[in-house]
């Protein structure tokens, strides 16, 4: 008895093909990339009790957090009990981000 495989790889589902290497390579889509951020945001406001926190992200990944995770910010901001700012670097790529605790 042999298993076939009936569902798609998980690197598959999470990522996408790399526009700078045309789909030699996978970079992780931004909803991925999101929900990574917003994990280490929680996970670091817990850990230093920060008075400000700051999202730095490319333009697409704060597009995302705007159009498609508003209501997951307003949640973690609630949760966290801090306003959380998104700000734009134009020199990162999409998976490249810095969470700025004040």
């Amino acid at each position: 008895m042999t298993r076939k495989r009936t569902r798609e790889s998980l690197a598959h589902v999470l990522c996408e093909p790399c526009p700078t290497c045309l789909g030699q390579g996978e970079i992780k889509t931004i909803a991925t990339i999101s929900y990574q951020i917003l994990r280490e945001l929680v996970r670091e406001s817990r850990q230093y009790n920060p008075k400000s926190l700051r999202i730095i992200a490319s333009q697409k990944v704060v597009d995302f957090f705007h159009e498609e995770e508003s209501q997951s910010i307003a949640m973690a901001e609630e949760f966290i009990g801090k306003t959380i700012l998104l700000q734009i670097e134009p020199m990162y790529g999409q998976q490249e981000y810095d969470i700025v605790l004040g």
